[in-house]
């Protein structure tokens, strides 16, 4: 029988506690490697390129790299 199994269940089954943070520094440790790389790859070109244009009005949304830079913030990097 398939249920949802609790938060708890789940550390005790995984043995681990934030998956969340694990996450995040997997997204860190991406990032380095962009800003390594070599100037000719398309990833490092779309990284550092800047869009053209306005945004639409209202609220505008969070960037990839604004994210990135919160977490920094928030784990004290």
């Amino acid at each position: 029988m398939w249920r949802k199994r609790t938060n708890e269940e789940l550390r005790e089954l995984y043995k681990y506690l934030d998956i969340v943070a694990d996450n995040k520094k997997e997204t860190l440790e991406w990032i380095g490697h962009v800003v390594r790389i070599n100037q000719g790859r398309t990833v490092k070109k779309i990284f550092e390129s800047k869009l053209e244009g306005s945004r639409r009005r209202g609220t505008p949304r969070l960037r990839w790299l604004e994210n990135v830079v919160k977490d920094m913030r928030e784990m004290k990097l």
